[in-house]
Parts: structure tokens; sequence; C-alpha cells
């Protein structure tokens, strides 16, 4: 992060992504934005005992933090997490303490690196991108997710259990919001039916994995030294208490 000058402590903040995947008009295509220190609105913010029960309150944070005018449902999730680490040590600091199975750890979040990116897979500027399903050989492309599309999925899926509680259907309805087209098909409808009828298992995994290898974001894994001795990369606990260091919330 970069310090700029301004009335009150602001920080200039990389996004992993380089602002590559965002159209040239999006403030967003800069590949950085300006996040301000927190301060006790923002505290308010994360005791709001409304938000925490909906699920919006690391959203209304972030968004409380962020200062260039962006429109955050563009916000690509690799990118979403970049803002989250920044907004953490502009709040309570680089220094991230957690108990992982019963031991200890504490974390430099300064060190959190952001995943290397192959920039030739990106056309044009847009968030576009190719991928020929290896067992059924079908061509598709995908995109990748921003949090407007987070909330259009949880939407979707709320209205599916409200229909039949029993229907736990969040892989194929995000696999509907990441492809784009079907072999050059880019109709809605082409794309739910092929998600619903035709796509093999094995090709949504592929799919999912090759996604999580291009898709720009943050290493947000540390080492844990196992039982054998063997360094194991682990997920970072995220939650309330990423924020609150040392306090119960």
């Amino acid at each position: 992060m970069k310090e700029t000058k301004h009335q009150f402590p602001i920080e200039e903040v990389t996004l992993p992504s380089k602002g590559l995947l965002y159209p040239k008009e999006s403030p967003l295509s800069k590949g950085v934005i300006e996040m301000k220190y927190m301060t006790a609105r923002e505290e308010d913010i994360l005791t709001n005992t409304n938000l925490i029960e909906n699920g919006t309150v690391i959203d209304k944070l972030l968004q409380s933090l962020i200062i260039t005018p962006i429109d955050y449902n563009e916000l690509l999730l690799g990118d979403k997490n970049a803002v989250l680490i920044a907004s953490r040590i502009l709040g309570y600091g680089k220094d991230y303490e957690f108990d992982y199975k019963g031991e200890n750890q504490k974390i430099d979040l300064t060190e959190v690196e952001d995943k290397s990116i192959n920039e030739s897979l990106i056309k044009g500027g847009k968030n576009n991108f190719h991928f020929t399903l290896p067992t059924s050989k079908v061509d598709i492309t995908f995109k990748l997710l921003t949090h407007g599309d987070e909330k259009a999925i949880a939407n979707e899926l709320k209205g599916l259990k409200k229909i039949n509680k029993n229907v736990a259907a969040e892989l194929s309805t995000r696999m509907k919001y990441i492809i784009t087209s079907i072999n050059g098909d880019s109709e809605k409808k082409t794309i739910r039916e092929f998600v619903d009828n035709q796509l093999l298992a094995i090709d949504s995994r592929s799919l999912r994995n090759y996604i999580v290898e291009i898709q720009p974001d943050v290493d947000l894994n540390f080492e844990y030294e196992d039982r054998n001795g063997d360094f194991v990369k682990v997920p970072i606990p995220i939650n309330l208490n990423f924020f609150w260091p040392d306090t119960e919330v």
C-alpha cells in the first residue's frame, strides 16, 4: 500500500487484477483504489446486530472505507479480498493472531501476496475467458464473478429455498452465472439448460479448478507445520473476529 496526501489518513491499495478486467470508464480500471483508516463510525458498523444477522456487515464496512467513487457491485471477488485485507490493516494493524488446532498463530498481513496472473489470457480488457470442457469437448466462455454476481446468486438461492427447502442448488446456480456462452450461444436459456441437463460433474470440477488457477486474488493461506513435520498451506480464518483482535465480539 502506498500512502497518499489527504485531509485525513488515506492509503492507496493495489488490486490483484491490476484493473485489467474492468471497463476503461470504471475507476477500478486504474488498478488501485484509495481507502481511509477505520474510525469509530466503522466500529459502529461492525457491531450493528442487523447487519451481522443479514450477512452484510463486511460489505457495509468495506464500502464505508473505500474513498474512490467505484461501483461496489463491479468489484471482482479476488480484488474484494485484497480490500478486505487492507481494511483490517487500516483498522487494527498488520498483525493477526488466531488459534488453529489449539495452537496460536501470528501472521503479518502486509506479507500476504497477490497471486500472479497470466495477462496474456485477458483479451481487450474484458472479463471473458475461453475454456474447452475436457470430457464433453464443449467450448464455453466464462467470466470471473463480481460482488454484484454474488448478490444475485444469493437472492436466487433464497428464492429456490422458498420453493423447495430440500433443494441444494448452490453449485449449479453459480455455474449459470459463471458461464457466458455454450458453443458460441450466449442465450441465458441455453446456458441454464446446459448446466441443468448436460454439464458433467468432471467438467464442472475442471472448470472450477481452472478459474481458481487464473483468477486475480490474494493468497489467503498460511503455512502450518503438521504432526509429521510437513508444512501445509491452510486457509487464514476470516470472520468477525478478524476485525476485533484481543476482543470478544
